[in-house]
């Protein structure tokens, strides 16, 4: 009986210094990049004798504290419908495409590249007929990016 008495007691002893060691481990900060879209343009390219599509191009900047890595890039357009109608900004509702978006490998703390994309939108109308302006809502995002870990 008093043998097990003081197996027990060991245990309970080696238990907390475990939760002694390991509560005091001071915890890693993890630090998150923060990306910024600091310029758009737009422009309208035709594609066919009667479609034209809106392409994308800008400056994404790393205003974070860590470098980041596969910063990928894209655009919504909000105010386009998804159904074909002529004379009509519209959208897919596919996947976006390696067309569609853009990757930049590698932004430093406070560097900034640039991106390009194509197929925001489409539009469709007579064969002498041009759009004259650019659909109401596009959103460029980042959709993802990794943080580059210290060594």
């Amino acid at each position: 009986m008093r043998h097990c008495s003081h197996r027990m007691t060991a245990i309970a002893c080696l238990m907390t210094a475990c939760l002694c060691i390991f509560s005091c481990k001071t915890a890693k900060e993890e630090k998150k990049g923060s990306l910024s879209i600091t310029d758009t343009e737009y422009s309208i390219r035709q594609t066919h004798e009667n479609s034209y599509v809106l392409d994308a191009c800008g400056k994404v900047k790393n205003v974070g504290d860590v470098d980041v890595k596969k910063v990928v890039i894209t655009a919504y357009c909000k105010s386009c419908g998804e159904a074909m109608i002529s004379e009509n900004w519209f959208i897919s509702d596919c996947e976006k495409t390696e067309e569609q978006k853009d990757t930049v490998s590698y932004l430093a703390i406070g560097g900034e590249e640039e991106f390009s994309f194509k197929e925001v939108a489409f539009y469709f109308g007579p064969a002498d007929f041009q759009p004259d302006k650019f659909p109401e809502k596009i959103e460029v995002v980042i959709e993802s990016y990794d943080a580059v870990e210290d060594i």
